[in-house]
């Protein structure tokens, strides 16, 4: 099966290189590289390793970024789209474990937790938001899931064609989960180790604010449906 690992970047130019090379490591050839307007050579780097480098003009978004990846996917015939973050904290190695589940067609869907296994290397407070936002998804969509904001997702065919996303920025992950309920795809969480380095601590997303940003274009979302 054609299996495409799709990564929104921004600002990456320090780890980009590592994180193509370990997908390569573990024979994942099908990469594509978003690169969000980056300030700096990111998108240079991924187009001189010979992956698909897309860009986008201005700057837009994971959400965005996320879409022009999958679309473009799905345009070259991949039969499993994988996102994946481009700061390190992903493993190569559980790319195997999120598919194997479709491949054999048992759901449409896999979305990585952190939190099926016990890992004390989480941040506490990041565990706290990540777990309080479970619950809202449970009770806003009535999915119940453990972990409210992993990037590490695989979709079918099928199942990325459904998943429109149309949030360009981080609202994209109450996004998903609430249209794997509204199409009744199948899902199953599977657990991954995320890697918390000082690099991608200092990449990454203000967990707070875009915690209430996220809750606030859910309940808008919500009441305007």
């Amino acid at each position: 099966m054609s299996i495409y690992v799709v990564i929104p970047a921004y600002n990456e130019a320090g780890m980009i290189r590592k994180v193509i090379n370990g997908l390569k490591k573990a024979n994942y050839t099908n990469i594509v590289v978003v690169d969000d307007s980056s300030n700096d050579k990111t998108y240079e780097i991924a187009k001189d390793m010979g992956v698909h480098a897309l860009r986008h003009i201005i700057n837009r978004g994971q959400g965005a970024s996320l879409r022009t990846g999958i679309e473009y996917a799905l345009e070259q015939g991949a039969d499993i789209i994988v996102t994946f973050d481009a700061d390190g904290q992903h493993q190569p190695a559980d790319i195997k474990k999120l598919i194997k589940p479709i491949k054999k067609k048992q759901v449409d869907v896999t979305l990585g937790s952190r939190f099926i296994r016990k890992d004390k290397s989480i941040p506490k407070l990041r565990r706290l938001y990540l777990k309080t936002g479970a619950l809202v998804l449970f009770l806003m969509y009535g999915i119940q899931l453990t972990d409210s904001h992993n990037g590490l997702r695989a979709f079918s065919r099928k199942a990325a064609s459904k998943i429109k996303i149309q949030g360009d920025r981080m609202e994209h992950a109450s996004e998903i989960p609430e249209k794997i309920k509204k199409n009744r795809l199948r899902y199953k969480e599977i657990p991954v180790k995320i890697k918390y380095t000082e690099y991608s601590k200092k990449h990454g997303q203000n967990f707070k604010t875009n915690a209430f940003k996220i809750f606030f274009k859910m309940v808008i979302n919500k009441l305007l449906r």
